[in-house]
C-alpha cells in the first residue's frame, strides 16, 4: 500500500494530553505512523496505564477503509486470545468463592468429564488447563470453522489424542481454555459469557465489550476485519467463534481494556473494589509451566502462568498475551515493577504491529536505550517471506507420478465422520473430487494412487487425505495428518440412512439349505438365521449392510434396476455365501 494514502489515512480521534519535549511519548505518534504504514495495518487503537493512571487512549487509521471512519477510543476489536486472561482471572475468581479449587481434579466436581486416557481423566486440574499441560496438541482443525456448539466440543475431548504425557510438555490449547469456562458456567448454574459479564465487566466498568461479532457488528463503531492477500489489504469475513468462546471471543475497546489494565497493576483491586483476591491474582502471574524457545539478549526464561506469558524483558519482568483471529490482532502487556501497562488493538489479520508498539512504549517510559523493534521484526519478516518463496513449488520428490486411482470417481463420493473433527463430504463434480468441509467446497487434486491433495487457499491448503479400501474392496474411511504428533485423523464412511427403501430388502431368502429372513422392526433391517439370534444390521453403502456388533462381517444386497433383491451376498471371515430369495 502506498505511503501516500497512508498519509491520508493516518489520523487519530480521542482523548491525548499534550507533551512536554521530555515526554517519553514524544514522537510516539510518528512511529506509529511507520508501522502502520510498513505492516499495511488499516487501523489500531493503544492504550497505556502508567502509575495508576491512564495517560494514552487514543485510536489511529482507520476501521472501515471503504467508508474511511475512523477508530477512537470506543472502537471494538476482537481481542482473540487475550480473552485466556479473563477465563482464568474467572477460575480465580471462583476460587476466592470456594465453588472450586485450581488443585482439584476437574472430575470431582463434574463426572460427565472425560479426556482421552484414564490417567488424565482422573487427574486433570483447573491449573493444568490453565497452563497448557494436557498432553494435548492444538487439534484446532476440530473447533476451527465447526458448526457445533461449547457442549459438542466438550464432549469430544475423549476422541483428541495426546502427543505428550500428562504435564510433561508445555503446548497451546484452545480447547481446554472452552472447558474451563464452559465448567465455571456450569459450576454456576449459568454460562460463560454470563458469569464473565457480572464478574468482570460490570465491576469493571467494561461497559462496551462483548462475547461475539454478532453483538459487536450491531454496533455503529466497529472495527472491521482485514487480511493481506498478495500484498494487497482486503476485508475479510468475520470468524463466529463463540462455541470456542472462553479461548478467543471477546471483543472490547482501548477505554474499556484501559481499566482491565489498572486492575492487573493494582493486583487485583479496582478503584475501592477486590475483583481477584491478591494471592490468587499472584498465582495466574507466576510460572506454572516452561514454555520452549530461544533465547535474545532482550528477552529470555519464558514461562506460562494461567492465561499470561511471563519472560524477563531486557532485566523487567513482563506478563503479557497476544491475541489473533480472522482480521484482528491484539496484545496486553505490563511491567508489573515499573507500573507499566500497555494494550495495543488492530484490525489486521496476523500482524507482529502489536508486539512492536508493545515494545517500543516499555523502551520510552523505562528510559532506556530504544532499540528499532519495527525493523529488528521487519527484517525477520523479510528473510521468512523469502525462505516460504523459496519452498513454495510443486516439485515433489515423494510423488510418484503416472499413477491413476484404484476405483472410478463415483466409488469415492460419500459422507465421512470422525467424532471429534467431524463430517466432510466427498462429491465428483465434472469427474473431480470435491469436499465439502464446515459449508465450504474445496476441490481436491489427485496427487498418486488413492491419496489426493488440497490445492486451493483454505486452511487445508497442501494436506493430503487418503482414501482406503475395506477388505471387500469398497472405499470406507479417509484419513488425514490434521494434528502434528499424533496418529492420522480418520473419517469413517457413514451411511445416508434417509429415505432407505426396505422392501428392496426384506423377504426369505435361503442360504446353502438354512432358511434366512431379512425383516422390518421399529425402522431397523434384522437379519433371522434360526437358530441363531436375531441380528440388527447397519447400513454401511448403498445397498450394503453390516452386523452390529460383529466385525468383518458384510451382507451386500443384488439390486438391479431398483427391484427387490433376488440375491444376497453374505462375505464373512471364514468366506463368501450367496443366498437366493424364495419364490
Amino acid at each position: 500500500m502506498k505511503s501516500t494514502f497512508f498519509t491520508i489515512l493516518f489520523l487519530f480521534i480521542a482523548y491525548s494530553p499534550t507533551f512536554s519535549q521530555n515526554n517519553p511519548l514524544t514522537g510516539f505518534d510518528e512511529l506509529v505512523k511507520e508501522v502502520m504504514t510498513d505492516w499495511q495495518v488499516p487501523g489500531m487503537g493503544i492504550g497505556i496505564v502508567k502509575d495508576g493512571k491512564v495517560i494514552l487512549a487514543k485510536g489511529y487509521g482507520f476501521r472501515d477503509m471503504a467508508k474511511k471512519l475512523p477508530v477512537d477510543k470506543n472502537t471494538l476489536f476482537a481481542i482473540g486470545s487475550c480473552t485466556k486472561a479473563f477465563t482464568a482471572a474467572g477460575v480465580a475468581q471462583a476460587v476466592d468463592d470456594r465453588q472450586l479449587d485450581f488443585d482439584k481434579p476437574v472430575i470431582s466436581y463434574f463426572p460427565s468429564f472425560k479426556m482421552y486416557d484414564d490417567y488424565t481423566t482422573q487427574h486433570i486440574t483447573f491449573r493444568d488447563m490453565l497452563s497448557h499441560r494436557s498432553g494435548l496438541p492444538r487439534h484446532d482443525f476440530a473447533w476451527y470453522g465447526a458448526n457445533k456448539s461449547r457442549e459438542d466440543l466438550f464432549n469430544a475431548l475423549q476422541y483428541l489424542e495426546p502427543n505428550a504425557d500428562f504435564r510433561t510438555t508445555w503446548q497451546y490449547q484452545n480447547i481446554m481454555f472452552m472447558t474451563a469456562g464452559y465448567l465455571i458456567g456450569q459450576q454456576y448454574n449459568q454460562t460463560w459469557e454470563e458469569f464473565i459479564e457480572n464478574h468482570i465487566f460490570e465491576p469493571l466498568d467494561m461497559n462496551n465489550s462483548n462475547f461475539s461479532i454478532k453483538t459487536s457488528q450491531k454496533s455503529d463503531n466497529h472495527a472491521l476485519p482485514y487480511q493481506l492477500t498478495d500484498e494487497k489489504v482486503e476485508e475479510m469475513d468475520f470468524r463466529n467463534i463463540d462455541a470456542i468462546g472462553p479461548a478467543g471471543s471477546i471483543n472490547s475497546t482501548i477505554n474499556d481494556m484501559n481499566n482491565w489494565l489498572m486492575m492487573h497493576l493494582n493486583k487485583g483491586q479496582f478503584k475501592d473494589k477486590i475483583i481477584i483476591s491478591e494471592g490468587n491474582f499472584q498465582q495466574m502471574h507466576q510460572p506454572q509451566m516452561i514454555m520452549p524457545g530461544a533465547m535474545s539478549d532482550e528477552i529470555y526464561y519464558r514461562s506460562y502462568g494461567m492465561g499470561w506469558m511471563l519472560t524477563s524483558y531486557r532485566g523487567n519482568f513482563r506478563s503479557e498475551h497476544g491475541g489473533n483471529i480472522d482480521g484482528f490482532s491484539a496484545n496486553v502487556g505490563f511491567l508489573p515493577r515499573a507500573g507499566i501497562g500497555v494494550v495495543i488493538l488492530t484490525n489486521m489479520n496476523g500482524t507482529s504491529a502489536p508486539s512492536i508498539i508493545r515494545n517500543s512504549i516499555f523502551d520510552r517510559l523505562l528510559g532506556i536505550e530504544r532499540i528499532d523493534w519495527n525493523k529488528k521484526l521487519k527484517d525477520g519478516r523479510d528473510k521468512s517471506k523469502k525462505v516460504a518463496k523459496e519452498l513454495d513449488n510443486d516439485n515433489d520428490p515423494l510423488r510418484k507420478n503416472n499413477t491413476v486411482p484404484s476405483h472410478p470417481i463415483v466409488d469415492y463420493v460419500g459422507d465421512f465422520e470422525h467424532p471429534a473433527y467431524g463430517k466432510i463430504e466427498i462429491k465428483a463434480v465434472d469427474n473431480n473430487l470435491i469436499m465439502d468441509i464446515r459449508g465450504k467446497e474445496i476441490e481436491l487434486e489427485h496427487y498418486h494412487y488413492d491419496i489426493y491433495r488440497v490445492k486451493s487457499a483454505s486452511i487445508f491448503k497442501g494436506k493430503k487425505f487418503t482414501f482406503h479400501s475395506s477388505k471387500n474392496g469398497d472405499i470406507n474411511k479417509i484419513s488425514a495428518s490434521l494434528q502434528a504428533g499424533v496418529k492420522d485423523i480418520i473419517f469413517e464412511r457413514v451411511a445416508n440412512i434417509n429415505n432407505v427403501d426396505y422392501n428392496l430388502y426384506i423377504g426369505d431368502f435361503e442360504l446353502a439349505g438354512q432358511a434366512t429372513r431379512f425383516y422390518v422392526e421399529n425402522g431397523v433391517l434384522k437379519l433371522s438365521v434360526p437358530p441363531q439370534p436375531v441380528y440388527e444390521l447397519e447400513l454401511k453403502n448403498d445397498h450394503s449392510f453390516s452386523i452390529k456388533g460383529a466385525e468383518g462381517f458384510l451382507i451386500v444386497f443384488d439390486i438391479k434396476n431398483g427391484k427387490p433383491a433376488q440375491s444376497v451376498i453374505f462375505n464373512q471371515p471364514n468366506g463368501t455365501f450367496t443366498a437366493k430369495r424364495k419364490q
